[in-house]
Order: structure tokens, then C-alpha cells, then sequence
């Protein structure tokens, strides 16, 4: 079965990635005007493909149609925020909690508590309400937020685990999870020198 993924709700979930973006410039904006940094470094965003979606809604057991798309399954729209340092992506998430029109529906801290592979960031998904032609439409957002050294691990991390005839795969697994270490490790190091930095300024 074809949903009209497109047709019947790409006004809405551009509107959702239009509205939280605008949240995200007005945090980064009041951030400089309170002589502070920048928290991000940037953010991409994605409207899940119709193929996608079908997948995932026939994987969960569920009717593929729009409207189990839209509220079913949470990640229809996804964001992504990269910043410099840890600090900066908890600033991130401490001030999306603070909207009020933002819903919290869930989260999970991937920063402090890993997946068993080394992979860290922060996944937050929000319900927003969009009014639309005299009615309100709700509408999730799913955010991972992380460091630009984590979104380097996770982009490489991403590629490897689709090819094809891995010999030593279990090598391979147990390498990358030094290497998320071994990142994180460098990413403390690194909020640790700023603050060095900043306290000589």
C-alpha cells in the first residue's frame, strides 16, 4: 500500500523542522548576547523517505498508513545537532526543555551511558503542535544531539556496518568500541583545555 507521505504532510513536517530550527538560532543568539559562545556548531535536519517509513511501519507490526506515520512512529522528522564540546550539547538540551510549546515525549542519554558498540549521543524526541488552514496539527521531532568528534565515530561507524563480507567482524566491533573510547576520552580532554583557556582570559 502507497502512503501520500508527501502530499498530505510535507507542509507539516518542513513546518516542524522550520520551528524547532528557529528555537535553535534564538538559543545561539541569546548565547552570544550574554557574551557566552556559540553552542553549536551546526544542523541538518531529514524528512524520513516514503520507503523508509513503509519499512518501519511494517517491521512495527503496524498499518501503513498516514496517519500511523504521523503518531505511531516518532522519528517521521529528525534533527541533527552537532556541537564543539559535552557541556555544550546538555546546554542544548536544558534550553529545548524550556520552550513550553515543546513537549518532552522521551529521552535517552547515550553520553553517560553508552550503547555496547561506543556509541554516544543524546536523543530527545519532542511534540510540537503546528496550526495549519484553522486547525492543530501535532507533530514529533527526533533530536540527537552530540559532539563533533561523536558524529565523527557514528558517520564512520554507519558506513562500515552496511558492507558486505566482513571477515573478523568480531575484531572489527571490538576495535571500534576502543576507538569510541578512545574518542570520548579526547572529548573530556578537550572541554578540560577550554576551561583551562577561559579561566587565563
Amino acid at each position: 500500500m502507497k502512503i501520500d507521505f508527501y502530499k498530505d504532510s510535507m507542509v507539516l513536517l518542513e513546518g516542524a523542522i522550520e520551528n524547532v530550527t528557529a528555537k535553535l538560532n534564538l538559543i545561539r543568539k541569546y548565547k552570544i548576547a550574554q557574551n557566552d559562545r556559540d553552542p553549536i556548531e551546526y544542523i541538518s535536519s531529514r524528512i524520513k523517505s516514503e520507503d523508509s517509513m513503509k519499512e518501519k511501519l511494517t517491521r512495527k507490526g503496524l498499518e501503513v498508513t498516514l496517519e500511523n506515520a504521523l503518531t505511531k512512529v516518532y522519528d517521521a522528522v529528525g534533527m541533527r545537532i552537532i556541537c564543539a564540546y559535552i557541556d555544550d550539547v546538555y546546554t542544548i538540551v536544558d534550553m529545548l526543555k524550556k520552550y513550553k510549546d515543546l513537549k518532552l515525549i522521551k529521552e535517552k542519554d547515550y553520553i553517560k551511558n553508552p550503547k555496547p558498540n561506543g556509541y554516544r549521543s543524546y536523543h530527545i524526541i519532542f511534540e510540537l503542535s503546528l496550526d495549519l488552514a484553522g486547525e492543530t496539527h501535532p507533530v514529533f521531532v527526533e533530536i540527537q544531539i552530540r559532539t563533533i568528534a561523536m558524529d565523527f565515530w557514528s558517520s564512520l561507524e554507519h558506513q562500515m556496518k552496511y558492507k558486505k563480507d566482513i571477515k573478523n567482524q568480531e575484531l572489527i566491533v571490538e576495535e571500534l568500541a576502543k576507538c569510541a573510547s578512545e574518542i570520548a576520552t579526547t572529548d573530556i580532554k578537550m572541554q578540560t583545555i577550554r576551561k583551562m583557556i577561559n579561566k587565563e582570559e
